[in-house]
């Protein structure tokens, strides 16, 4: 199956996005979806000491600046299988750099969550993830992430947006 022939980027102006789960919370296989050769691959382990704190996937339909899909991950205290698509209320945006390069991450929950927003985020939740994606390729000796600002609803969708608009722009 193609994600991207499958399913849509979501409803990004009613606030709910189509996730494609590539990274299970809990865990330390980092899978990504190849877009080339259509299926989930290994792309690394993680530290056995930094399991992912969250689902992480990617939104179809986009592009973000990077040139991968567009990176979200869903809050959620359960694990939610890679491969499986699920929709997502948009809570905000994770400003993020990966060795010099642009790598936003959306920040999202499932559409029953009690999380409404960013500020609805434990403030140690919050810590833990912006630990882990400020170090979690330390080990590999590569590591210059940078974690930035943390915005809102608003900058998440118009980054969502941007992405579908490369997307568009693209496959045209």
């Amino acid at each position: 199956m193609d994600y991207n022939k499958t399913f849509s980027a979501g409803d990004i102006n009613g606030g709910i996005v189509n996730v494609v789960v590539e990274v299970p919370l809990g865990t330390i296989e980092k899978y990504e979806w190849n877009r080339r050769n259509l299926r989930m691959e290994i792309d690394r382990l993680e530290p056995t000491n930094m399991p992912e704190p969250v689902n992480y996937g990617f939104i179809p339909q986009t592009i973000g600046g990077d040139g991968d899909a567009l990176d979200v991950f869903i809050i959620s205290s359960s694990s939610i299988p890679t491969g499986t698509v699920i929709p997502a209320k948009i809570i905000g945006i994770m400003k993020f750099n990966d060795e010099g390069v642009s790598d936003d991450k959306i920040v999202a929950v499932l559409e029953d969550s009690q999380y409404k927003n960013l500020a609805d985020i434990p403030e140690n939740l919050i810590k833990k993830i912006t630990n882990y994606f400020s170090h979690y390729k330390d080990e590999s000796g590569s590591n210059q992430t940078q974690v930035g600002e943390w915005l809102g609803v608003m900058d998440a969708r118009r980054a969502i947006s941007e992405s579908a608009e490369r997307w568009e722009s693209k496959t045209k």
